[in-house]
C-alpha cells in the first residue's frame, strides 16, 4: 500500500511536471502584440519612408523580441508604401508573396489581444489598396470584405480599443459613396454598410482620444480625416486648417509633404503647396518619391512660372510606374501651348496615346485629348489653370469681358460658361455661378465632357452650403443623371456623398 502510494505520488508529479512544461511551451509559441520602443520607432521611420533604417529596426526586434508579432504589421507598411509609390508591376508581384506569410505570423498571436484581428485587417486592407494601382479590383474587394469582418468582430469583443475605430470610420465613410461603376463591388461586400456621419464620428473620436493619450496611428488618422472633409465632406477650409495645424512634419516626412501639399492645391493655396514641396526633405535616407515633383511641376504650371516643366520632365524622367505619364505629358504640353509653341504642344500631347495607363480619371482626359486632336483654346486654358492654383480673380479678369460668342467651337462655348461659373463660385458671386452652371447643364447635358456633369454637382454645393436641401437633392441626382465619357466616375462619387450628407 504505501508503494503504491509512492508510485502514485511520482507518477502525479511527473503528470503535473509535463502539464506545466507543456503549458509554458505553448505561452512560448503564442506570440505578443506589444508597441515596444523600438517597435514605435520602426513604425515611425516606416511612415517617413526612412525605409533602411527602418528594416534595421524591424531586424533587431526580430532577434531581440522573437514573440512580439506587431513586427510584422509594421513591416507591412515598407511594402505597402512601396508599392503605392513606385506603381512598379514586377516589384508589386514579389512584395505580394509577403502578405500570406505575415498573415501566418500574425495568427501565431494571443487571440485574446486587440491587436490579434486589427493586425490581420489591416494589412488585408494595405494590399486591397495596393491592388487598385493595378486593377485586381475583384481580390481587392474581397480583402476589404474579409477585413471588414474581422475589424467588426474585433469591435464587438474590445469596443473600447480605439485604433479599430480608425479603420472602421474610413471605410463606414466610403462604402456610400461608392460610383454606380463599380456597384458589383458593393454587392461583393455583402454586409458592409455606413455613412459619412458614422465614418467621421468614429475618426473624430480617435483624434479626441489622441489628443488625451499618446496613439501611435494618430498621424495617419489625422491625414485620413483631413482627406475625408475635404473629398466626402466638401469642408475645404476645415480640412486645411486641420491638416496645417496638426502633427504633421512636411520639411522631415516626405508622406507629410504629400499630404500638406495635397490638401493646399486643392483649397486654393498653391503658393503654400509650393513651398511646402520646395522645402520637402531630401537624400539617400528617404525612399524616391517623384510624385512630389509631379505635383510640384503641376503647381508652378498652375502659377505659369518658368520653370514648371523642369519637375514635369522630371517626374518622367524618374517614374518607372504608369500612372499620370498621359497627364504629365498632357501638362508639358499645355505648358508650350500657353507659351505659344502649338508645335512641341503637339509633340508631347501625342505621347498621351502610347506612354502611360488609364486607371485614373486625368489619365483617362488626356488621352481623350490626344485622340481627338482637338487643340485647346489659349484663353481658357489659362484660365482653367489659374483656377486650379486659386488665382480666381486673375483668371475672372481673363474671361470676364468675353462671351460664348466670342468662341466658335461648341465645345469651347460650353466650357467658357462652366469655367466662368467655377470661377464665380469661388469668389462667392452664387447667383452668377448659379447662372453659368445652368446654362453649362443646358447646352452640355448630352455632350460628352464633364462639363455639365460637374456644373450640376456644383450648384448641390451651393444650395447644400445655405441649408436649400430640398434642391442641392435635386441637383447631386441631375449630376448622377449626366453621364459623361470624362471623370464620371469621381463626379457621382462626390454626388452619392452629397446625398449621403443629406439623409
Amino acid at each position: 500500500m504505501t508503494k503504491y502510494l509512492i508510485y502514485k505520488s511520482l507518477f502525479l508529479r511527473r503528470y503535473l511536471f509535463l502539464f506545466l512544461l507543456l503549458g509554458y511551451c505553448n505561452a512560448i509559441a503564442e506570440g505578443r502584440f506589444e508597441i515596444t520602443p523600438k517597435a514605435k520607432k520602426a513604425y515611425e521611420k516606416a511612415i517617413s519612408l526612412r525605409f533602411d533604417e527602418a528594416r534595421q529596426l524591424i531586424y533587431q526586434i526580430k532577434y531581440e523580441e522573437p514573440d512580439n508579432l506587431i513586427v510584422y504589421h509594421i513591416e507591412n507598411y515598407i511594402d505597402f508604401f512601396t508599392i503605392f509609390i513606385n506603381e512598379n508591376k514586377k516589384e508589386f508581384k514579389q512584395l505580394a508573396r509577403n502578405k500570406d506569410y505575415r498573415l501566418k505570423q500574425l495568427k501565431k498571436g494571443d487571440p485574446n489581444s486587440p491587436y490579434y484581428l486589427y493586425t490581420q485587417a489591416e494589412v488585408k486592407l494595405q494590399w486591397a489598396l495596393a491592388r487598385l494601382k493595378f486593377e485586381e479590383y475583384f481580390t481587392a474587394f474581397n480583402e476589404v470584405k474579409s477585413a471588414y469582418k474581422q475589424l467588426k468582430k474585433n469591435s464587438k469583443k474590445f469596443p473600447d480599443f480605439i485604433a479599430n475605430k480608425k479603420s472602421m470610420g474610413i471605410l463606414h465613410a466610403i462604402i456610400g459613396t461608392v460610383p454606380d461603376s463599380y456597384k458589383w463591388g458593393v454587392k461583393l461586400l455583402g454586409g458592409m454598410s455606413g455613412t459619412i456621419e458614422q465614418g467621421r464620428g468614429e475618426i473624430e473620436a480617435v483624434l479626441d482620444y489622441a489628443s488625451r493619450n499618446e496613439f501611435i496611428f494618430e498621424e495617419e488618422t489625422l491625414v485620413m480625416y483631413a482627406f475625408l472633409l475635404l473629398y466626402l465632406k466638401n469642408q475645404d477650409a476645415a480640412a486645411w486648417e486641420l491638416i496645417r495645424s496638426g502633427k504633421l512634419k512636411p520639411d522631415r516626412n516626405p508622406l507629410a509633404c504629400f499630404a500638406l501639399a495635397n490638401v493646399a492645391m486643392r483649397t486654393g493655396k498653391n503658393d503654400e503647396a509650393i513651398r511646402l514641396l520646395l522645402d520637402r526633405p531630401k537624400g539617400q535616407v528617404f525612399m524616391p518619391f517623384p510624385y512630389l515633383d509631379y505635383m510640384l511641376g503641376s503647381a508652378k504650371l498652375n502659377r505659369l512660372d518658368p520653370d514648371a516643366i523642369i519637375y514635369l520632365q522630371k517626374y518622367l524622367s524618374k517614374f518607372q510606374g504608369v500612372n499620370y505619364i498621359k497627364q504629365a505629358n498632357q501638362k508639358i504640353a499645355w505648358y508650350y501651348l500657353l507659351n505659344g509653341d502649338e508645335i512641341n504642344y503637339k509633340v508631347f500631347i501625342a505621347k498621351c496615346k502610347k506612354d502611360g495607363s488609364t486607371v485614373v480619371d486625368g489619365d483617362k482626359n488626356a488621352l481623350k485629348e490626344a485622340e481627338k486632336g482637338q487643340v485647346p483654346n489659349k484663353t481658357l486654358l489659362k484660365a482653367r489653370v489659374l483656377f486650379d492654383g486659386g488665382y480666381y480673380h486673375k483668371a475672372y479678369q481673363l474671361l470676364n469681358t468675353k462671351t460664348s460668342t466670342h468662341f466658335e467651337i461648341r465645345q469651347f462655348q460650353i466650357e467658357f460658361t462652366y469655367r466662368l461659373g467655377r470661377i464665380t463660385h469661388k469668389l462667392g458671386k452664387s447667383d452668377e455661378a448659379i447662372a453659368h452652371y445652368e446654362s453649362t447643364i443646358r447646352n452640355g447635358r448630352d455632350e460628352p465632357w464633364f462639363y455639365a456633369c460637374n456644373a450640376a454637382l456644383q450648384i448641390g454645393h451651393i444650395y447644400e452650403a445655405v441649408g436649400r436641401l430640398s434642391l442641392a437633392r435635386k441637383y447631386y441626382k441631375d449630376c448622377l443623371s449626366i453621364k459623361p465619357k470624362e471623370y464620371r466616375s469621381s463626379l457621382h462619387q462626390k454626388a452619392k456623398a452629397g446625398l449621403n450628407r443629406l439623409k
